[in-house]
């Protein structure tokens, strides 16, 4: 059993990567179609390229489910046209057996995508946001632990908090000469984007000359900087790129500042019930495999994948539209879907059975 359960799990790990071969490249050239059209003098076709490729693990992550799906049915289905799962339950083999096979290279898939979202997209998209910042802007921007650090001219920036509505906190701005000696250092507890400028809040602002440290404290004072809202949200990272830990540290942020952290806390539960989506599709493939058996074409196959992944894609985005706009629990929302097919399936299985 040993050898036919590895047998069957080579089969839904080789579709699901051949599925995702297919389909990354032509994401891949979608996603170099929309930066060719900001190409200039600093910004070249290779930079381009280099960014989209900086995009695919994102886009890899969030087509895995679906990939797995239809992974499942194209590598399951072969063992199926060319008879050999009917060899199998000729020997003894149930449908649950080969379904916990099944399930077993899930789970091996389900840590690999766990790994690209977690670790590789987060570091992926922050890299393809600082080049194209960098290259397009000019400035030079970093997203580090301690808040975002940008170049502004003849100032370093530091951002700790970068919230919705174009409103910034804990902001260190600090002021060089022209031979590289600080001037002036100045933190603002806040500020907010006005007719085209920062209004700072909260300042306190240190002059610095060979005479001493000059202190002076403000309340409100205008800041120009570069640095516009629309700049900044090439900076930040989507929340479907940022890890799971970075998402739960977001939402208790907004929650300690009586804001509403809806969306955020979705994508949280989102990626945290990601792996068993994964599982759930592997799940709803073995009904479609035994209810066609080696009737069905590759073609229909196919199509069934395609079908069941733009169901499960429009109830799981209608229950995130209720949990950010109406205040369904985001929890709910995440597992609800997943929950609902993964009962489908189950039901199916039965009467297939």
């Amino acid at each position: 059993m040993k050898i036919l359960d590895r047998y069957l799990g080579s089969a839904v790990i080789g579709g699901t990567l051949l599925t995702l071969a297919v389909l990354l490249p032509l994401i891949a050239f979608f996603l170099l179609a929309d930066e060719v059209d900001d190409l200039g003098e600093s910004y070249t076709l290779a930079n381009a390229l280099a960014v989209a490729s900086l995009g695919l693990p994102r886009y890899a992550y969030h087509l895995f489910p679906i990939a797995t799906l239809i992974g499942a049915l194209v590598g399951l289905g072969a063992l199926a046209s060319h008879s050999e799962l009917v060899a199998m339950r000729a020997t003894g083999m149930s449908i649950a057996r080969i379904l916990f096979a099944a399930l077993k290279a899930g789970l091996v898939l389900a840590v690999l995508a766990w790994a690209l979202g977690e670790w590789v997209t987060p570091q992926a998209e922050q890299t393809a946001v600082q080049w194209r910042n960098a290259l397009k802007s000019g400035q030079v921007s970093l997203r580090t632990s301690r808040g975002l650090w940008a170049r502004d001219g003849g100032a370093y920036i530091n951002i700790g908090e970068i919230q919705p509505g174009a409103r910034l906190s804990d902001i260190s701005i600090y002021e060089v000469d022209a031979e590289r000696r600080l001037v002036q250092a100045t933190h603002a507890d806040s500020a907010v984007y006005v007719d085209g400028q920062w209004i700072l809040e909260g300042i306190s602002r240190s002059r610095i000359s060979d005479e001493g440290v000059e202190a002076q404290p403000l309340g409100s004072a205008a800041w120009s900087s570069l640095l516009s809202p629309a700049l900044l949200r090439l900076v930040v990272v989507e929340p479907q790129a940022l890890p799971v830990w970075d998402l739960l540290r977001y939402v208790q942020y907004m929650r300690t500042n009586g804001q509403d952290p809806g969306k955020y806390e979705t994508e949280m539960w989102t990626k945290l019930v990601h792996p068993f989506l994964i599982l759930t599709m592997i799940l709803l493939s073995i009904p479609v495999l035994f209810g066609s058996a080696r009737s069905t074409g590759l073609g229909v196959r196919l199509f069934l994948g395609v079908m069941i992944g733009l169901a499960y894609y429009l109830v799981s985005r209608a229950f995130f539209f209720l949990a950010v706009h109406f205040g369904l629990g985001a929890w709910l929302a995440a597992t609800l879907p997943v929950a609902l097919f993964a009962l489908a399936g189950v039901l199916v299985l039965r009467r297939v059975s």
